[in-house]
């Protein structure tokens, strides 16, 4: 499996003790691989990743943005529309060590997939 050494990005945390990922925390970090999003559209993402079976509400969403801004994973970026009363909306995207972890996680998940076809086929 690759992806799995401590460095400066991980503050020297091993990938692998972050593994595996909640399904949640999971589909979070794949809403926002593709690029910036914030709540709202996050939430709707997930649903929609998961085909109805994670429905977040916006106390477990934001619950979820904190632990992960807290542990790098994602970061705060600047939104340049704003809302009709004038305030930015909170974005968020994926930082280079959260990409990394979801990178991993996907791996991990390959890895497993490819063991059960294998023993599937075998009997």
């Amino acid at each position: 499996m690759k992806y799995l050494r401590g460095d400066e990005l991980s503050g020297g945390r091993e990938i692998l003790e972050e593994l595996p990922l909640t399904e949640t925390t999971f589909f979070i970090l794949l809403s926002l691989s593709p690029n910036p999003k914030h709540g709202y559209a996050m939430m709707k993402d997930v649903e929609q990743l998961s085909e109805g079976r994670i429905r977040l509400s916006t106390g477990t969403l934001y619950g979820a943005i904190k632990r992960l801004l807290e542990d790098g994973w994602i970061k705060r970026v600047e939104d340049h529309n704003t809302q009709e009363d004038g305030r930015g909306r909170k974005v968020y995207a994926l930082t280079r060590y959260g990409r990394r972890i979801l990178n991993a996680e996907f791996d991990r998940l390959k890895d497993l997939v490819a063991a059960a076809r294998q023993v599937y086929a075998e009997g």
